[in-house]
């Protein structure tokens, strides 16, 4: 059995790299911010809009499960390396799929291969993580998946007009996948160096009793409880504040989705050094505790400050909370399941927006108000305060 060799060091060329891999892959999903009104232009049936919309999370939903047993040091390469170029093809597909039936194939694939590709970066770049600076480590790695989100809508609504459509900027989009091709070409040797210095138990696929062990760990179990729970909040906000707020008459969504935005990557790149010097256990309560009132006082906006306020509150508390949440998680795993149970917390993601829409939606049309909706968000994070109660006080410390 070889030695195991942690990282000492994090802002190494193999981090980097990976990190230009992970925003190659949001890059290609935050330009369909515009993929609904896209298909009303193409004249998609209104009742099939959203569907298609929601095919895509709702493959990676399903996948990532069947996926995350599969995936180890070993294979993830070669995985992320395939991974990119179906994604080049999918991005590309867009320009000839115009049908509901080449649709549905198309976002279905698309879904699977952005899967693919998310879980085996994810599943190498925890390796390159010290564990005495995960705090830091993931605090860059949620900025990466940040800033495609604040970039490329803006930067989309400016192209469109010199462009055809949306569907050139959905297959111009591969141009990052190319760059992170070549990225990892010129990566591959020094991963395979690095791996061959790993622990053989790193390398392996888990069999399905350590898998079954690791979610007995009751650490395990309530960072990841609470990670959906914190998801199934923040999907409220992307798929209703626009509705909370034009039913209030105030507030403007646009203006708290910038503003919370640069608030959550501000305190994510300025902070990430600071988040392995503090307990990260009672700073994500205190987070959380900040979180609650804020979204409880979500439906009583009443002007452009009060918007702003909430929405600073708002982002700097989502800020500190996912990446000192995923950082706890990485230290309570076993080291051969960190890479599993950080795709975990993807998975997660994929449940709260893929379920907030259809639950919520269900809930209005049954005549409960948006107002309803938050309060119940409210109650969700609430819930996740609890749960943390659960840990250990000295499970924060340096961890």
């Amino acid at each position: 059995m070889g030695d195991p060799s942690p990282p000492t060091r994090l802002l190494t060329f193999e981090f980097l790299a990976l990190l230009v891999v992970i925003l190659a892959a949001f890059c290609n999903v935050s330009v369909f911010y515009s993929f609904y009104h896209y298909l009303g232009t193409i004249g998609i049936p209104l009742p099939w809009r959203g569907v298609l919309v929601g095919l895509e999370p709702m493959s990676a939903f399903i996948l990532r499960l069947f996926v995350l047993p599969w995936l180890h040091v070993r294979n993830a390469t070669t995985v992320t390396f395939v991974s990119l170029v179906l994604l080049i093809a999918a991005s590309i597909a867009y320009l000839q799929a115009t049908t509901v039936p080449a649709l549905i194939v198309l976002r279905i694939f698309h879904g699977a291969v952005f899967v693919l590709l998310t879980s085996a970066v994810i599943a190498l770049v925890v390796n390159f993580i010290p564990g005495e600076k995960s705090g830091q480590g993931f605090g860059i790695l949620s900025v990466a998946t940040m800033i495609p989100y604040a970039v490329i809508p803006p930067l989309s609504e400016a192209l469109l007009p010199r462009v055809r459509n949306e569907t050139d900027l959905y297959a111009a989009v591969s141009l990052f996948s190319v760059v992170a091709i070549v990225l990892l070409v010129a990566l591959r040797g020094r991963i395979g160096r690095a791996v061959q210095g790993m622990d053989r138990a790193l390398l392996r696929r888990p069999s399905f009793a350590e898998i079954r062990e690791n979610f007995r760990i009751r650490a395990v179990f309530v960072l990841l409880a609470s990670v959906l729970l914190v998801y199934l909040a923040h999907a409220t906000f992307f798929y209703f504040l626009k509705d909370l707020f034009f039913t209030t008459g105030s507030g403007d969504v646009g203006l708290f989705f910038t503003v919370s935005m640069v608030a959550m990557i501000a305190v994510r790149a300025a902070g990430a050094p600071l988040f392995d010097r503090m307990n990260k256990l009672l700073t994500v309560r205190a987070a959380l505790g900040f979180l609650v009132p804020c979204i409880v006082l979500m439906p009583y906006v009443a002007s452009p400050a009060a918007c702003c306020i909430l929405a600073a509150v708002y982002g700097v508390s989502m800020g500190v909370i996912l990446p000192l949440l995923n950082a706890l998680l990485f230290s309570a795993s076993p080291p051969a399941l960190r890479g599993l149970n950080t795709n975990m917390t993807l998975f997660t993601m994929d449940v709260a927006y893929f379920l907030t829409p259809y639950l919520g939606g269900t809930l209005v049309a049954l005549g409960g108000g948006f107002d309803v909706l938050f309060l119940i968000a409210a109650g969700i994070v609430a819930l996740a305060l609890s749960l943390s109660m659960a840990l250990a006080r000295g499970q924060g410390k340096g961890l």
